[in-house]
C-alpha cells in the first residue's frame, strides 16, 4: 500500500499512467542507460537550485515575484542525490542553473561535491555574470568546465532597462574573472529581441571575438504570461543573414552537447551558435531533462507535463524509488514541441526562472 501511494504521487502532472520504456539492449545501449519512449539517450541534465535572482530580466520573470519558500526547495542534499542517481544512469553532462545559481547559499558546497561524482564528463554552470568576480576561482578548483553567461547588451541603460535593476560592469568584471580564473571557451548567451537589441548583434560579435569568447544567439520562447512576443521575435536565419554581412560565417560540425549550431570566422577561435527553437525544431535529437528548484522534472521546456520527485527524495533516503521515478518519467517525454502557436498566448505559463534557465 505504502509503495502504491508513493506511484500516485509520482504520477506525472497532466497524465494519468506511463508509457512504456524501451529497452535499452535493443538499442545498442547498455543496461541502466536511460532512454526516452522514442530511444533517444538521455545524457544532460539541467538542474536548477533557486528559482531566485538578481535580476528581473524582462524575457524570464515578472517584475515582481512571488519566489518558492524553503520548505518547496530542494535542499543541497537533495539536489545532489538527483545528480548523483542521474550519473548512475549514465548522464554525463550536468548544468547548474537557476534563476542565479549563485544567490544559493553555500551553492559552493554542493558544486564541489558534484565535480567530484565520478562519472560526470562534464559541470557546466549558466549565470547571469553577477556573482562571477567572487566565484570564478572557487567554481574553476570545485572542477566546472565551462561558463555560459547571459548578456543581451553592452549598452549600461539598455541593460538596466532589459534586466530591471541589474548593472552592466559587474557581469563585465565577471567575465574578465572567469577568463583570469583560467575558463576558456566562455559563452555568452544572447536572447534575442526585435526592437531591443537587434541593433547590437555586430557588437556583441565583435565583443566576443576580442574577449575570446563563444557566443550563442537564441529565439524568444513563448514561456510565462508574457503576450507580444511575435512582435519582438526575430528567427535565427534573419540574424545569421545579417551578421553575414559583417564577417565570414563557416558552418561546423563542432557540438557542445546541447541544442546551439555553430558556425565559425576564420582567423578566431570564437564560435558563433544559433538556438532555434521555432525556426529549426532540435527535438529529434534532444539528449535532455530540465528539474526545477522544487524537485520536477520537465522532460521537455515546452510542455506542461513534469514528474514530482520530491515525494520520493523524502520518501526514504536510499535512493530506489527515486531512480524509478527518474526512469519512469521518460514515459512522458514528448517527441517534440512547438512553440510558433504559442507565441501570442502561452501555453507553458511558467516563467523561465521557474523551470531553469
Amino acid at each position: 500500500m505504502q509503495n502504491e501511494t508513493l506511484r500516485q504521487e509520482l504520477t506525472p502532472v497532466g497524465l494519468a499512467d506511463f508509457t512504456p520504456r524501451i529497452d535499452p539492449s535493443a538499442t545498442g545501449y547498455q543496461e541502466g542507460t536511460l532512454l526516452d519512449k522514442y530511444g533517444r539517450r538521455i545524457s544532460y541534465v539541467r538542474l536548477s537550485i533557486t528559482d531566485r535572482c538578481d535580476f528581473r530580466c524582462t524575457y524570464c520573470m515578472a517584475e515582481e515575484m512571488t519566489f518558492l519558500p524553503r520548505e518547496a526547495v530542494m535542499s543541497l542534499e537533495e539536489c545532489l542525490r538527483v545528480a548523483s542517481v542521474f550519473v548512475g544512469l549514465g548522464v554525463t553532462k550536468l548544468r547548474i542553473t537557476g534563476g542565479e545559481p549563485l544567490v544559493r547559499k553555500d551553492a559552493m558546497w554542493l558544486i564541489e561535491r558534484l565535480g567530484a561524482l565520478p562519472g560526470l564528463e562534464n559541470l557546466v554552470l549558466t549565470t547571469n555574470g553577477s556573482q562571477l568576480d567572487r566565484f570564478a576561482v572557487p567554481l574553476r578548483a570545485a572542477g566546472v568546465k565551462r561558463i555560459n553567461i547571459s548578456l543581451d547588451t553592452l549598452n549600461p541603460e539598455r541593460f538596466r532597462k532589459i534586466t530591471r535593476i541589474g548593472d552592466l560592469t559587474k557581469v563585465l568584471r565577471g567575465i574578465e574573472a572567469a577568463r583570469q580564473a583560467g575558463f576558456r571557451r566562455t559563452k555568452l548567451n544572447a536572447v534575442m529581441m526585435r526592437g531591443t537589441n537587434d541593433d547590437e548583434f555586430v557588437d556583441l560579435v565583435s565583443f566576443a571575438i576580442n574577449n575570446e569568447l563563444d557566443i550563442s544567439f537564441i529565439e524568444e520562447m513563448p514561456l510565462g504570461e508574457i503576450h507580444g512576443r511575435s512582435n519582438t521575435y526575430i528567427s535565427s536565419e534573419e540574424t545569421r543573414e545579417m551578421l553575414s554581412r559583417h564577417f565570414e560565417l563557416i558552418p561546423s560540425t563542432e557540438d557542445s552537447g546541447g541544442p546551439a549550431r555553430y558556425w565559425r570566422i576564420p582567423g578566431s577561435e570564437s564560435r558563433v551558435g544559433f538556438i532555434s527553437p521555432h525556426s529549426h525544431n532540435f527535438c529529434d535529437s534532444c539528449n535532455r531533462v530540465r528539474i526545477t528548484a522544487k524537485g520536477e522534472l520537465y522532460p521537455c521546456l515546452g510542455q506542461n507535463d513534469a514528474a514530482n520527485l520530491l515525494p520520493a527524495l523524502r520518501a526514504s533516503n536510499d535512493d530506489v524509488a527515486l531512480r524509478q521515478a527518474i526512469i519512469d518519467s521518460m514515459g512522458i517525454k514528448p517527441y517534440g514541441h512547438d512553440f510558433t502557436q504559442q507565441m501570442d498566448t502561452p501555453q507553458v505559463v511558467r516563467f523561465m526562472s521557474m523551470t531553469g534557465g
